[in-house]
């Protein structure tokens, strides 16, 4: 099973939907973001420099 990253606590994506579709976000010095329905999968690890440009350009294309 891949390593957990150190960084808690998780917190559910502000643009969740009913049916449990989105992702958790974790911040401290990095950014982690994991499956919210598959947790044990591992997470995505980030700076929070790579994590400002990936949601910058996120929210740039709607």
């Amino acid at each position: 099973m891949p390593e957990q990253p150190r960084i808690t606590p998780w917190r559910k994506s502000s643009h969740s939907d009913e049916n449990g579709s989105c992702v958790e976000v974790s911040e401290s010095d990095a950014v982690a973001v994991r499956d919210s329905k598959n947790p044990g999968l591992g997470a995505l690890e980030l700076s929070r420099r790579a994590w400002r440009a990936f949601a910058g350009g996120v929210k740039e294309r709607g």
